[in-house]
């Protein structure tokens, strides 16, 4: 299946891509050929093949869930780039009009917990 340059055209602006006309005439040749290979799969007999979701039986690959020491709290913040006292300091993004800018701060809790306390406030900084 051919794929016209109207319609590479329109994938490309549908997937907020601006591409050159070399590359819209590569694309072109890329997509045909990827339609090209589902029309291929089409044609095979999949008649009492049963869907499934993965070729091969998986296993959960995760580690168990259990509860362990995090770090300490001088360890985590140890390359922040805004530190106040025993928290991370990230600025807002949201914009105001008042000469104040605004952090959050995420509290690194030094104490093993399930699940872990996190804790954030929005604070006002004078400027």
């Amino acid at each position: 299946m051919s794929l016209s340059l109207d319609q590479v055209k329109k994938v490309a602006r549908l997937a907020r891509l601006d591409l050159s006309d070399a590359d819209l005439a590569r694309m072109q040749t890329q997509l045909s050929a990827i339609l090209d290979y589902v029309d291929q799969l089409q044609q095979l007999n999949t008649d009492g093949v049963e869907p499934l979701a993965h070729p091969l039986p998986v296993q959960n690959v995760f580690r168990p869930d259990e509860p362990r020491p995090s770090l300490p709290a001088a360890e985590a913040l140890r390359n922040a780039p805004t530190r106040v006292g025993d928290y991370f300091g990230v600025p807002a993004v949201f914009d105001t009009d008042e000469p104040v800018s605004h952090y959050y701060l995420l509290l690194v809790d030094d104490k093993p917990s399930n699940p872990p306390s996190v804790r954030r406030w929005l604070v006002s900084i004078d400027t």
